[in-house]
């Protein structure tokens, strides 16, 4: 599955549009919840389920997102973390799931 246009909303949200006519729309709270750097997957595991971030505004806003090969982005957050690779498969199942 592979994006065809991907797109930040006004209300804070990315938004995919798919090959296959579908669309995700994913808050970008959630897109910093999940990232998929090695530093955020470590904070995650130590803190278990006692896992719960609180973002301030720089955590969540964007300043660029960059396609990476042809099978993932990065986003460039405010605060100037942007190590986290978001594949295709890893949006769309991030997009599915609530």
């Amino acid at each position: 599955m592979l994006p065809t246009k991907i797109n930040l909303s006004k209300s804070k949200s990315l938004i995919i549009n798919w090959s296959d006519g579908n669309n995700s729309e994913i808050s970008l709270e959630r897109l910093r919840r999940f990232c998929p750097c090695a530093s955020c997957v470590t904070e995650k595991e130590k803190m278990g389920n006692s896992y719960f971030p609180i973002y301030n505004f720089d955590q969540l806003e964007v300043k660029n997102i960059s396609v990476v090969g042809s099978y993932a982005i990065t986003i460039h957050w405010a605060d100037g973390h942007n190590t986290g690779i978001y594949d295709f498969p890893f949006l769309f199942n991030l997009g599915l799931s609530k």
